[in-house]
């Protein structure tokens, strides 16, 4: 018996580790699941969806879209943003959409294929709309790294519905002139200038196959295509930050950048990420918490909803005809 005994105690010792194995992955597999679905443009798209407890049915709240990185998850870009803590005090919605994953990792497809990207952040909305509150004129979209990119894309796609965009990290992968939207987008952006991944200044990138503009000359850009004035106001906000602002722009249409001096592929002030692999974090900020009072400081104006955004529309949906 004793003998039994034994084997039976070695063989829950050998076992236990593969039970232990298996009961971590399916836990995990719990902890970053997706809470909602739907076929978009043919294909099964996920999303997560976050409604705090303080949201009233009876009040109209913001709906802030945050889109993850290349590789990422919803999950992931949760955890990084942080914009569920906020959300818990401040009354507003978030969805957190996946990228497109196919023989490689989850990616926005901000190339010449957007259109079907685009499509479904616009199905994202109206089911969202469709079962809650959702203040029309705030509904916001933020993204790190590729999902900055997508944030641009849907600032030129979808001006008539995305009030204002954040970025982070941006990794702008389509040309300046691509955009020929005219409508004035508010725009923040934070960017370190030690990103080893989408370079401050521009260049050839392991990380895609076509150089990265400067992200300098991208925000000039941007407060051009916002008609600002063409100086901008620059002010320390941090010993590592300094905030750089285009004002006077169009529709009060303002466009800042934070420079983060010596930081790397990061979300400042957000959840962690492997400081061996993205490069040095900023503590001194908080960037979800800056991009939320930009945001409040800008409503989408009535008159936005403009002739632009339904023409746009229309090419979205010629370029998924078969």
């Amino acid at each position: 018996m004793s003998r039994k005994r034994l084997i039976g105690t070695v063989v829950i010792l050998i076992s236990l580790p593969v039970v232990l194995t298996a009961f971590e992955a399916i836990s995990f597999r719990v902890r970053n699941r997706n809470n909602g679905f739907m076929i978009s443009s043919g294909e099964k798209r996920e999303y997560l969806l976050y409604v705090p407890r303080s949201y009233d049915r009876t009040k109209p709240a913001p709906l802030v879209i945050s889109m993850h990185g290349a590789g990422g998850s919803p999950m992931q870009q949760l955890s990084l943003s942080q914009w569920n803590r906020l959300a818990d005090t401040q009354g507003f919605i978030v969805v957190y959409p996946s990228g497109l994953e196919g023989v490689g990792p989850k990616v926005w497809r901000v190339g010449s294929d957007f259109a079907k990207d685009v499509r479904f952040i616009s199905e994202i909305i109206d089911s969202v709309e469709a079962a809650y509150n959702v203040d029309p004129a705030r509904i916001y979209a933020n993204g790190f790294s590729n999902g900055g990119g997508m944030a641009f894309v849907l600032s030129c796609t979808m001006s008539d519905r995305i009030a204002a965009v954040g970025m982070v990290g941006a990794a702008q992968t389509l040309p300046w002139s691509w955009c020929t939207e005219h409508r004035a987008v508010p725009m923040i952006a934070f960017h370190g200038t030690a990103d080893r991944f989408a370079f401050y200044n521009g260049g050839q990138s392991w990380v895609a196959p076509h150089p990265f503009p400067a992200v300098p000359i991208w925000t000039a850009n941007w407060a051009r295509r916002n008609r600002c004035a063409p100086r901008p106001v620059e002010s320390v906000v941090a010993r590592d930050v300094t905030r750089r602002e285009y004002a006077h722009c169009a529709d009060d249409a303002a466009v800042a950048l934070y420079i983060v001096e010596g930081g790397g592929h990061t979300w400042p002030g957000g959840g962690p990420l492997p400081e061996w692999f993205v490069g040095p974090d900023s503590r001194s900020i908080d960037a979800t918490s800056i991009i939320l009072t930009f945001f409040r400081e800008h409503p989408l104006a009535a008159k936005s909803s403009s002739r632009d955004g339904a023409r746009w529309r229309s090419v979205v949906g010629e370029a998924l005809l078969p």
